[in-house]
C-alpha cells in the first residue's frame, strides 16, 4: 500500500514524510486544485526529503485546455524538475473535445526523460474514461490520479474499480479527492487499488496578534498537511496490509 500526500509547501512535505507517507506530490494553491510550486520550493523539498518527490505541473487554475505558451511553460518547469533531481512529475492536457491531447502530452513526457509520470485529474474531466486510460498508457505514464469522475473518490469508487480491472496491472490507478483515515480502508476494499492520494490538510492558527477585521480573508493561518492525519492514513492502510514494514 502506497500513500502519496499532496503537499502545498515544504513544511507540508516534511509533515508527510514524518507521518510515514511513501511519496509527496509538491504543489501550491490547493484551494485552486493545485498549481506548480516555485523553483525554490522544489529545490528545498528535494534537499530535505528522503522519500520520492513528484511535482505538479499545472500553470494555472481552470480547465486543462492549454495554449502553446502554457505548454512551453510546463515544458520548462519539467526541465527544471529534471535538473533538480526530482523523481517524477504530475501532468495532464486535454483537447477541446475532452480527449487526452496525446501530441502535447507526448512532448511533456519527452521533456521529463527518465522521471516518473502521473497523469493528474484532468482525467476526470475527459469524455471517455476507458479510452483515456488507453491513451495515457500509450504515453508511458506510470499511474492515473482519479476521483472516478466524481467530486470525491469514495463517490467514484465503482468507476475506479472498473478502471483497475481495465488496467490489469499495466498502469496504476490511484484514487484521490476526499480521502481520509475514516474511509481509506473501505475505498481500498471497494476498488482494489494499492496507491492513494490525500492532502491530510489542516488550517493552522494564525500567529498574528495585530488584526485588521475588514481584511480578515487575508489573515487566516496556513493550510498545511498535518503529521497526525498522515499517520492515521498510514495506520489505516497498514491494518489492511500487516506485512508492510513500519517506517
Amino acid at each position: 500500500m502506497i500513500l502519496e500526500i499532496a503537499a502545498n509547501s515544504v513544511t507540508s512535505a516534511l509533515a508527510a514524510q514524518q507521518g510515514g507517507a511513501n511519496r509527496v506530490e509538491l504543489c501550491t494553491a490547493l484551494e485552486l486544485g493545485g498549481l506548480t510550486p516555485s523553483h525554490a520550493h522544489i529545490a528545498l523539498a528535494r534537499d530535505h526529503l528522503r522519500i520520492p518527490l513528484y511535482v505538479l505541473i499545472r500553470p494555472r487554475a481552470g480547465d486543462f485546455l492549454y495554449t502553446d505558451l502554457e505548454c512551453e511553460t510546463m515544458q520548462r518547469d519539467i526541465e527544471s524538475c529534471v535538473s533538480l533531481g526530482c523523481d517524477g512529475v504530475v501532468l495532464g492536457v486535454l483537447d477541446a473535445d475532452g480527449r487526452v491531447d496525446s501530441a502535447r502530452c507526448r512532448a511533456l513526457v519527452a521533456a521529463a526523460g527518465t522521471l516518473g509520470i502521473t497523469f493528474h485529474r484532468a482525467f476526470d474531466l475527459g469524455r471517455d474514461p476507458a479510452q483515456a486510460l488507453e491513451d495515457i498508457l500509450a504515453l508511458g505514464c506510470e499511474r492515473i490520479l482519479t476521483s472516478g469522475t466524481c467530486a470525491s473518490a469514495p463517490d467514484g469508487a465503482a468507476l475506479i474499480r472498473d478502471l483497475v480491472r481495465q488496467a490489469a496491472g499495466r498502469i496504476a490507478v490511484m484514487p484521490g479527492a476526499g480521502i481520509n483515515a475514516q474511509n481509506i480502508a473501505a475505498l481500498a476494499q471497494a476498488t482494489g487499488t494499492r496507491e492513494f492520494h490525500a492532502s491530510a490538510k489542516r488550517q493552522q492558527p494564525s500567529g498574528m496578534r495585530h488584526k485588521r477585521p475588514a481584511l480578515g480573508d487575508m489573515e487566516g493561518g496556513e493550510l498545511r498537511s498535518d503529521v497526525e492525519q498522515v499517520r492515521a492514513l498510514v495506520e489505516a492502510l497498514r491494518a489492511l496490509d500487516p506485512s508492510a514494514t513500519p517506517r
